[in-house]
């Protein structure tokens, strides 16, 4: 598979822009990069739209990139420097893990533009997170809900599970409609508390964490 990735770059970027991004890419063989993902059987038709052929091509690639990745990160490495913080009696402490990359997001990316943020900053959450849970939990990007606005993100470790969405800010009510859909979404994992990770690109924004109860649903929101 990688040598395939690696031998067809075009193919690649397209593919990285729908895990990475969410982008919706209408189906086209015609164009030569689709035409040789369905060759390969990376890529299939759904709705209209490209997708990744399966679950299991889509987490071979994600964790195929971001390894990739991982060897020039500082993101990677900020997250391996300090991830002996964020387990306490085996417990992940997904708070903190949020509150500590609201921190470095805004020390090292502020001056950054907007559309670097937007195209990158999801990415670079992944990066930061890989070392904290790797070689004792896993997750996966939920491709139901993925779009370019929003990607939720789904941490499984040691039996406990956590559900991120991660979003780009479009203002105070498409954020509000964004934690209604969070809620529902953890009712669909049986879970009382869900986190958010906002991408505000507002020059006027407060970064940094709060939580938000909806019903009987706590939401943990953290703001780059």
């Amino acid at each position: 598979m990688m040598k395939q990735l690696d031998t067809f770059a075009d193919m690649r970027n397209t593919i990285e822009d729908i895990l990475y991004q969410g982008k919706k890419i209408p189906f086209s063989p015609d164009i030569k990069s689709i035409n040789i993902g369905l060759m390969f059987g990376f890529l299939k038709e759904k709705d209209s739209q490209l997708t990744i052929a399966n679950r299991i091509f889509e987490m071979r690639m994600l964790n195929m990139f971001l390894a990739e990745e991982a060897i020039k990160s500082e993101a990677f490495r900020q997250g391996e420097r300090i991830r002996s913080q964020f387990v306490k009696n085996a417990k992940l402490d997904m708070v903190l893990v949020l509150a500590k990359f609201v921190e470095y997001f805004h020390d090292i990316y502020n001056e950054k533009d907007d559309k670097f943020v937007e195209a990158y900053g999801r990415k670079f959450f992944l990066l930061y997170l890989k070392p904290i849970i790797n070689g004792t939990g896993n997750y996966y990007i939920e491709a139901q809900t993925r779009d370019t606005k929003r990607t939720d993100v789904v941490v499984d470790y040691l039996g406990e599970q956590f559900v991120i969405e991660m979003k780009i800010w479009h203002g105070n009510e498409y954020n509000q409609r964004g934690r209604l859909q969070l809620a529902d979404y953890l009712d669909y994992f049986h879970q009382k508390k869900g986190y958010m990770l906002s991408f505000n690109f507002n020059k006027k924004k407060k970064t940094g964490m709060k939580t938000i109860t909806l019903g009987d649903k706590t939401i943990i929101e953290a703001i780059v």
